[in-house]
């Protein structure tokens, strides 16, 4: 997601929506971009960044009254946290600046394993992942691709992650193994991403509606 984001930020206004404890945003306002989060109340901890400005609000009661516009809108692994991330996304899109982005990563329940698994006649419940205890959307490529265009959204990029192999192997993430592993699940993820991506990170910019 950093990548799609330009140094030096000069001043460009971010919204960070579910920033969590601030690395993203942290990192951002280190480039020079101008970063507000939005978290709800107890999510952050003491170590948020000091350059960015916090709301604190619950994204499930609407967005809280913002001085927009933003200039990129990020929703890093939070759409899938919503009942109704379709409303999230019809007043993001009212805070984007002429020429603004909003830029998302999103969960892949279209990936291999996810299939496999739930093929198997499972259905975990886990602390991080595709299957992350507190999602409450399952989309695969064509629901993100729905989602986005229902709020008014045009496709602009759209990149793939691979299945990050190293989290599931701690205190290996640097072995010979590990990081071909990675790179073979990035290069699957290149060629077929609705079945191998791990995660989708998308940019979009509101659509000329007529």
């Amino acid at each position: 997601m950093l990548a799609q984001l330009p140094q030096p930020g000069n001043g460009r206004r971010v919204l960070d929506v579910g920033c969590a404890g601030g690395y993203l945003a942290g990192i951002l306002a280190s480039r020079g971009y101008q970063v507000t989060g939005i978290e709800r109340n107890g999510g952050t901890g003491p170590d948020f960044p000091k350059e960015v400005r916090l709301i604190e609000a619950d994204l499930e009661q609407g967005l809280p009254t913002l001085d927009g516009p933003f200039d990129v809108i990020i929703c890093a692994d939070i759409l899938e946290h919503l009942r109704r991330p379709d409303l999230l996304l019809r007043q993001l899109r009212a805070l984007l600046a002429r020429n603004g982005v909003l830029v998302a990563s999103l969960p892949n329940s279209g990936n291999l394993y996810f299939r496999l698994t739930v093929l198997s006649g499972r259905f975990p419940q886990e602390d991080k992942g595709l299957f992350d205890r507190t999602h409450l959307r399952f989309y695969t490529w064509e629901g993100w691709q729905a989602l986005f265009s229902g709020a008014g959204f045009g496709l602009q990029q759209v990149l793939a992650t691979g299945i990050p192999v190293g989290l599931a192997y701690p205190g290996h993430e640097s072995s010979l193994a590990v990081r071909v592993a990675e790179r073979l699940c990035y290069d699957m993820a290149r060629v077929w991403r609705t079945l191998f991506a791990y995660q989708f990170v998308v940019t979009v910019m509101p659509r000329n509606e007529p």
